[in-house]
């Protein structure tokens, strides 16, 4: 199996592409410091040394490295459990099926809150359908977290965490995108992680 490879805006991170379905539960972080992970790849990717962070996306890995290591002493790892992994019959890493509560309740919480508010319906259909397939391109996703007075709070994840250029993306993207499209929208801002 070939697996390709892509730069992200975030020199620290990496996007896989195995040609495989990765997620059908939506876009997953994974820590290092996490030692509830029930995902056997998480667990191996993360295992390698010099790799803090995997993100699975629908059809992508995003994994990131601490700054002072070099791709091209963990791509050939990282590579090798992917291709692992899948030569072990495996269809897709985490399936609908999969019943792990770690999984469930972070997708969950990840998921759009149901709320009557038709402001914040529009900022979700503008995430949806004009940012996040943007975001995924780079290795990330982008979730919606609140809003109030104006101010539009979102989460960002995988490549877009701790990214150089997430501020002049936030502001310049997605802020510009959420006020043209929403009048009521002044300002994007993101949660520190």
């Amino acid at each position: 199996m070939m697996v390709d490879t892509e730069h992200t805006p975030n020199p620290d991170t990496l996007k896989f592409l195995p040609g495989k379905k990765v997620s059908e539960v939506g876009p997953i972080e994974f820590l290092k410091n996490d030692k509830s992970i029930k995902v056997s790849l998480a667990n191996k990717i993360l295992s390698l040394e010099g790799t803090v962070m995997v993100f699975f996306g629908e059809d992508f890995i995003t994994v990131k490295k601490k700054k002072d290591l070099n791709w091209k002493d963990l791509k050939h790892g990282i590579i090798s459990e992917i291709n692992d992994y899948y030569s072990k019959g495996n269809e897709v890493v985490v399936g609908k099926d999969l019943k792990l509560a770690k999984i469930l309740s972070e997708s969950t919480s990840d998921s759009k809150p149901v709320e009557s508010n038709e402001i914040i319906n529009k900022i979700n259909e503008v995430l949806d359908s004009k940012i996040r397939p943007a975001v995924a391109r780079d290795g990330g996703d982008i979730t919606y977290k609140s809003f109030k007075d104006g101010v539009v709070t979102v989460e960002l994840k995988g490549s877009c965490s701790g990214c150089p250029s997430s501020i002049m993306t936030l502001k310049q993207g997605v802020q510009n995108l959420l006020c043209h499209y929403i009048k009521d929208v002044k300002e994007v801002v993101a949660v520190q992680n």
